[in-house]
């Protein structure tokens, strides 16, 4: 798939790209599937396609002369955590909203793109589409990511897709070494770039080494067998008393019949679980168990974007918590509410997933969760001292 990444030849073309691989996504799912909300921390199908193009109406198109609201209300139901832009109907009740229905929703994506392509010809909004394209390829993310807890949820353990993951072969681990000194992390401009990746900096970084490749299944399966969810001298305190509230035993999606035979949920259905693949869902917390009970540790995130790691098998927890880079300075307008409101309690992800989409995925990327997320598709990658 093409996506925004370079969309600067032919911004049009991205936007009705990026745009019909959202639908696309959600061509699978009954008007039934699009509705459900699972938990707070997810939100329906229905509410992405809406919010996202909510997104280009407010921030693009409202500031146009002669502007007229596809529907005064959807300012009120579609509104993420815009507090500027007024109160909004309360996340863990989005899957309460019945109306406007699917196809209403698909109405009012076609009005905005009509009147989005007909912007994209204005250069002054570049940047401004750019943000929006960027941000529904979040979206898209989250789509599957939120699909999937919703049919865990179903005792029928439904498929999103009926092909299934290509078993992976195993790799083996390396420790590659890194000499430490000042590095220079962030982006440096040219292409997009979310605000909190700048700006670009200067860190100094002590002598380490890092794993060629996350932690398997396999691995973690060890971890689990050696009583890891049982040893609380493995765990941070407060992971230690997530694991006895919500009884862990495994990562989320893992399965286990009567006679202890392991599989896993997936966006494909159950299936067997594949001890080369590399393990996904786990929180922050595990990570750090898992890490402490190899007596590795995991990584900064400066020490991960100096490794230069490829990317897009699993979000990767680092050890920094979600912070301003020095010198931060949010969006302008609206969008200063993007990134900057939520640098507290949170951990610093890196990398990309399975679920990401194509072109959406770079060196400086900071993706967050607060440290008992385990719905994304998160995982673990070592690092030590030297």
């Amino acid at each position: 798939m093409k996506t925004a990444a370079s969309p600067r030849n032919n911004l049009t073309e991205a936007y009705a790209l990026v745009r019909s691989h959202t639908e696309k996504l959600a061509a699978p799912l009954s008007a039934e599937d699009c509705a459900l909300q699972s938990m707070p921390d997810t939100s329906p199908v229905k509410w992405h396609l809406a919010h996202t193009t909510w997104f280009f109406e407010t921030v693009i198109l409202a500031k146009q002369p002669g502007f007229k609201p596809a529907d005064p209300r959807f300012a009120y139901l579609f509104n993420s955590y815009y507090e500027a832009l007024g109160p909004r109907h309360p996340r863990p009740r989005r899957g309460l909203l019945s109306r406007p229905n699917l196809d209403e929703i698909y109405a009012y994506r076609a009005q905005i793109d009509a009147a989005m392509l007909q912007a994209c010809g204005d250069a002054t909004l570049y940047e401004a589409i750019l943000l929006g394209l960027n941000h529904e390829q979040q979206h898209q993310e989250l789509i599957l990511t939120d699909i999937k807890h919703a049919f865990f949820s179903n005792p029928l353990l439904p498929a999103y897709r009926r092909e299934p993951a290509a078993p992976q072969a195993q790799q083996k681990l390396e420790w590659r070494r890194h000499d430490g000194g000042t590095v220079q992390i962030g982006h440096q401009g040219g292409d997009f770039a979310f605000d909190n990746e700048t700006p670009h900096h200067p860190v100094l970084l002590q002598p380490f080494a890092i794993a060629s490749r996350p932690v398997s299944n396999g691995e973690y399966q060890a971890f689990i067998a050696d009583g890891g969810y049982r040893r609380p001298e493995f765990w941070l305190s407060d992971g230690w008393a997530r694991v006895q509230e919500e009884n862990w035993e495994a990562p989320l999606y893992w399965l286990k019949d009567g006679d202890g035979n392991e599989s896993v949920f997936t966006l494909s259905g159950v299936q067997a679980l594949d001890p080369h693949a590399p393990v996904e869902h786990v929180s922050f917390y595990e990570a750090a168990a898992y890490a402490a009970w190899t007596g590795a540790r995991m990584p900064t995130e400066f020490e991960w974007e100096a490794s230069q790691i490829s990317h897009g098998a699993v979000w990767e927890w680092t050890r920094s918590s979600y912070d301003p880079y020095p010198g931060f300075k949010p969006f302008a307008g609206v969008a200063a509410e993007y990134n900057g409101k939520f640098m507290v309690g949170q951990m610093v992800l890196r990398g990309g997933s399975s679920a990401t989409p194509p072109g959406h995925i770079r060196a400086t990327y900071r993706n967050f969760f607060p440290p008992q997320a385990r719905w994304q598709f998160s995982g673990i990658r070592l690092a030590k001292d030297l």
